[in-house]
Protein backbone atom coordinates (compact mmCIF):
# COMPACT_ATOMS: atom_id res chain seq x y z
CA UNK A 1 0.00 0.00 0.00
CA UNK A 2 1.15 3.53 -0.77
CA UNK A 3 0.10 6.73 1.03
CA UNK A 4 -3.25 8.00 -0.17
CA UNK A 5 -3.11 11.34 -1.95
CA UNK A 6 -6.69 12.22 -1.01
CA UNK A 7 -9.08 14.65 -2.67
CA UNK A 8 -8.47 18.29 -3.39
CA UNK A 9 -10.74 20.13 -0.96
CA UNK A 10 -10.63 23.45 0.82
CA UNK A 11 -9.63 23.37 4.49
CA UNK A 12 -12.77 23.61 6.61
CA UNK A 13 -13.57 23.88 10.30
CA UNK A 14 -14.27 20.14 10.29
CA UNK A 15 -10.81 19.41 8.88
CA UNK A 16 -9.20 21.54 11.58
CA UNK A 17 -11.35 19.99 14.32
CA UNK A 18 -10.48 16.43 13.35
CA UNK A 19 -6.80 17.22 12.79
CA UNK A 20 -6.51 18.68 16.30
CA UNK A 21 -8.59 15.88 17.83
CA UNK A 22 -6.40 13.19 16.25
CA UNK A 23 -3.35 14.78 17.82
CA UNK A 24 -4.96 15.23 21.24
CA UNK A 25 -6.44 11.73 21.42
CA UNK A 26 -3.56 10.03 19.54
CA UNK A 27 -6.06 7.99 17.58
CA UNK A 28 -4.38 7.33 14.23
CA UNK A 29 -0.57 7.51 14.21
CA UNK A 30 1.40 8.64 11.19
CA UNK A 31 2.07 5.97 8.55
CA UNK A 32 -0.94 3.90 9.69
CA UNK A 33 -2.76 1.60 7.27
CA UNK A 34 -6.43 2.45 7.81
CA UNK A 35 -9.54 0.58 6.66
CA UNK A 36 -12.61 2.84 6.63
CA UNK A 37 -16.09 1.33 7.00
CA UNK A 38 -18.19 3.14 4.39
CA UNK A 39 -21.95 2.63 4.19
CA UNK A 40 -22.49 5.52 1.80
CA UNK A 41 -24.37 7.57 4.40
CA UNK A 42 -23.43 11.03 5.63
CA UNK A 43 -21.40 9.98 8.68
CA UNK A 44 -19.15 7.45 6.95
CA UNK A 45 -18.65 9.66 3.88
CA UNK A 46 -17.83 12.65 6.06
CA UNK A 47 -15.21 10.55 7.84
CA UNK A 48 -13.87 9.08 4.59
CA UNK A 49 -13.49 12.51 3.01
CA UNK A 50 -11.85 14.06 6.07
CA UNK A 51 -9.33 11.23 6.40
CA UNK A 52 -8.64 11.31 2.68
CA UNK A 53 -7.99 15.05 2.79
CA UNK A 54 -5.78 14.73 5.88
CA UNK A 55 -3.85 11.68 4.66
CA UNK A 56 -1.06 13.70 3.03
CA UNK A 57 -0.30 15.31 6.42
CA UNK A 58 -0.31 12.00 8.29
CA UNK A 59 1.14 9.72 5.58
CA UNK A 60 -1.68 7.21 5.93
CA UNK A 61 -2.59 4.44 3.52
CA UNK A 62 -6.37 4.23 3.21
CA UNK A 63 -8.88 1.68 1.99
CA UNK A 64 -12.65 1.28 2.18
CA UNK A 65 -14.84 -1.65 3.18
CA UNK A 66 -18.57 -1.75 2.40
CA UNK A 67 -20.82 -4.47 3.82
CA UNK A 68 -23.98 -5.33 1.89
CA UNK A 69 -26.49 -7.10 4.14
CA UNK A 70 -28.93 -7.61 1.28
CA UNK A 71 -31.74 -6.27 3.45
CA UNK A 72 -32.92 -3.65 0.97
CA UNK A 73 -33.94 -3.85 -2.67
CA UNK A 74 -31.51 -1.03 -3.45
CA UNK A 75 -28.51 -2.53 -1.62
CA UNK A 76 -26.73 -3.39 -4.89
CA UNK A 77 -27.14 0.19 -6.11
CA UNK A 78 -25.90 1.41 -2.72
CA UNK A 79 -22.73 -0.67 -3.08
CA UNK A 80 -22.23 0.59 -6.64
CA UNK A 81 -22.52 4.16 -5.37
CA UNK A 82 -19.76 3.50 -2.83
CA UNK A 83 -17.53 1.95 -5.51
CA UNK A 84 -18.08 4.93 -7.81
CA UNK A 85 -17.06 7.38 -5.08
CA UNK A 86 -14.02 5.30 -4.12
CA UNK A 87 -12.87 5.27 -7.73
CA UNK A 88 -13.39 9.03 -8.02
CA UNK A 89 -11.36 9.60 -4.85
CA UNK A 90 -8.75 7.01 -5.90
CA UNK A 91 -9.24 4.83 -2.83
CA UNK A 92 -9.16 1.00 -2.99
CA UNK A 93 -12.51 -0.48 -1.97
CA UNK A 94 -13.72 -3.93 -0.96
CA UNK A 95 -17.40 -4.96 -1.16
CA UNK A 96 -18.58 -7.84 1.05
CA UNK A 97 -21.99 -9.45 0.48
CA UNK A 98 -23.71 -11.35 3.28
CA UNK A 99 -24.40 -15.00 2.46
CA UNK A 100 -27.76 -14.88 4.23
CA UNK A 101 -30.09 -12.35 5.79
CA UNK A 102 -29.26 -11.53 9.40
CA UNK A 103 -32.28 -11.96 11.65
CA UNK A 104 -31.38 -9.26 14.17
CA UNK A 105 -29.46 -5.99 14.38
CA UNK A 106 -26.98 -7.66 16.71
CA UNK A 107 -26.33 -10.49 14.24
CA UNK A 108 -25.81 -7.98 11.43
CA UNK A 109 -23.39 -6.00 13.56
CA UNK A 110 -21.48 -9.15 14.48
CA UNK A 111 -21.09 -10.11 10.82
CA UNK A 112 -19.90 -6.62 9.85
CA UNK A 113 -17.20 -6.54 12.48
CA UNK A 114 -16.09 -10.06 11.64
CA UNK A 115 -15.68 -8.85 8.04
CA UNK A 116 -13.76 -5.77 9.19
CA UNK A 117 -11.27 -7.88 11.10
CA UNK A 118 -10.84 -10.50 8.37
CA UNK A 119 -10.30 -7.97 5.58
CA UNK A 120 -7.98 -5.86 7.74
CA UNK A 121 -5.83 -8.89 8.48
CA UNK A 122 -5.85 -10.09 4.86
CA UNK A 123 -4.81 -6.69 3.51
CA UNK A 124 -2.47 -5.53 6.25
CA UNK A 125 -4.47 -2.73 7.85
CA UNK A 126 -3.51 -1.72 11.39
CA UNK A 127 -6.70 0.25 12.13
CA UNK A 128 -10.38 0.00 11.25
CA UNK A 129 -12.37 3.23 11.57
CA UNK A 130 -16.12 3.76 11.73
CA UNK A 131 -18.24 6.90 11.44
CA UNK A 132 -19.91 6.77 14.85
CA UNK A 133 -20.74 10.26 16.07
CA UNK A 134 -21.62 12.02 19.31
CA UNK A 135 -25.27 11.47 18.32
CA UNK A 136 -24.68 7.71 18.07
CA UNK A 137 -23.02 7.72 21.47
CA UNK A 138 -26.10 9.31 23.07
CA UNK A 139 -28.43 6.87 21.30
CA UNK A 140 -26.29 3.92 22.38
CA UNK A 141 -26.49 4.95 26.03
CA UNK A 142 -30.29 5.07 25.79
CA UNK A 143 -30.39 1.79 23.86
CA UNK A 144 -28.35 0.00 26.51
CA UNK A 145 -30.37 1.44 29.38
CA UNK A 146 -33.65 0.45 27.72
CA UNK A 147 -32.50 -3.13 27.24
CA UNK A 148 -31.49 -3.35 30.89
CA UNK A 149 -27.76 -2.67 30.86
CA UNK A 150 -28.10 -0.32 33.85
CA UNK A 151 -25.21 2.01 34.63
CA UNK A 152 -22.87 -0.24 32.60
CA UNK A 153 -24.58 1.16 29.51
CA UNK A 154 -23.14 4.61 30.23
CA UNK A 155 -19.61 3.57 29.25
CA UNK A 156 -20.14 2.51 25.64
CA UNK A 157 -18.63 3.76 22.36
CA UNK A 158 -15.10 4.58 23.40
CA UNK A 159 -12.65 6.29 21.06
CA UNK A 160 -10.70 3.08 20.54
CA UNK A 161 -10.77 -0.59 21.43
CA UNK A 162 -9.14 -3.79 20.22
CA UNK A 163 -10.93 -5.36 17.27
CA UNK A 164 -11.34 -9.13 17.43
CA UNK A 165 -14.04 -11.63 16.63
CA UNK A 166 -14.80 -12.12 20.31
CA UNK A 167 -15.14 -8.38 20.87
CA UNK A 168 -17.21 -7.94 17.73
CA UNK A 169 -19.80 -10.51 18.72
CA UNK A 170 -20.07 -9.03 22.19
CA UNK A 171 -22.51 -6.20 22.71
CA UNK A 172 -20.13 -4.14 24.80
CA UNK A 173 -16.52 -2.98 24.65
CA UNK A 174 -15.40 -4.39 27.99
CA UNK A 175 -13.59 -7.59 26.99
CA UNK A 176 -10.02 -8.00 28.26
CA UNK A 177 -8.09 -8.55 25.02
CA UNK A 178 -4.38 -7.86 24.68
CA UNK A 179 -3.75 -4.89 22.42
CA UNK A 180 -0.90 -6.72 20.67
CA UNK A 181 -3.30 -9.43 19.51
CA UNK A 182 -5.81 -7.11 17.91
CA UNK A 183 -6.28 -4.60 15.15
CA UNK A 184 -7.45 -1.30 16.64
CA UNK A 185 -11.01 -0.10 16.09
CA UNK A 186 -11.16 3.71 16.09
CA UNK A 187 -14.16 6.08 16.14
CA UNK A 188 -12.70 9.47 15.16
CA UNK A 189 -16.03 11.32 14.90
CA UNK A 190 -17.25 10.88 18.48
CA UNK A 191 -16.92 14.63 19.04
CA UNK A 192 -18.98 15.42 15.90
CA UNK A 193 -22.78 15.53 15.84
CA UNK A 194 -24.90 14.13 13.03
CA UNK A 195 -25.83 17.71 12.13
CA UNK A 196 -22.14 18.51 11.64
CA UNK A 197 -21.55 15.55 9.33
CA UNK A 198 -24.62 16.51 7.30
CA UNK A 199 -23.40 20.09 6.97
CA UNK A 200 -19.94 18.92 5.92
CA UNK A 201 -21.31 16.65 3.19
CA UNK A 202 -23.53 19.44 1.90
CA UNK A 203 -20.71 21.98 1.98
CA UNK A 204 -18.31 19.61 0.19
CA UNK A 205 -20.97 18.50 -2.33
CA UNK A 206 -20.60 14.84 -1.38
CA UNK A 207 -23.41 12.67 -2.81
CA UNK A 208 -24.86 10.82 0.18
CA UNK A 209 -26.80 7.58 -0.22
CA UNK A 210 -30.11 7.76 1.67
CA UNK A 211 -30.67 4.49 3.51
CA UNK A 212 -34.42 3.91 3.67
CA UNK A 213 -34.00 1.37 6.48
CA UNK A 214 -33.00 4.23 8.80
CA UNK A 215 -36.69 5.19 8.85
CA UNK A 216 -37.89 1.66 9.67
CA UNK A 217 -39.43 1.75 13.15
CA UNK A 218 -39.15 -2.03 13.45
CA UNK A 219 -35.55 -1.39 14.48
CA UNK A 220 -35.20 -0.31 18.11
CA UNK A 221 -32.33 2.07 17.38
CA UNK A 222 -34.46 3.87 14.81
CA UNK A 223 -37.30 4.26 17.30
CA UNK A 224 -34.84 5.81 19.77
CA UNK A 225 -33.42 8.14 17.11
CA UNK A 226 -36.72 9.20 15.56
CA UNK A 227 -39.19 9.09 18.44
CA UNK A 228 -37.19 9.60 21.65
CA UNK A 229 -34.12 11.72 20.87
CA UNK A 230 -36.10 14.72 19.51
CA UNK A 231 -37.62 15.19 22.98
CA UNK A 232 -34.30 15.19 24.84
Amino acid sequence: MTPTTGTSASWSAAHAKLHILLRQQRLLPKDSHILIAVSGGQDSLCLARLLSDLSSKWYWSLGWIHCDHGWRTDSTENAAHVVKLAEAWQIPVRIELAKGLAKTEAAARGWRYEVFERVAREQGYSHVVTGHTKSDRAETVLYNLIRGAGTDGLGTLRWTRPLSLAACLAQGDNLDIKQSQAITLVRPLLDFTRAETAHFCQDQHIPVWIDSSNQDLNFRRNRIRLELMPYL
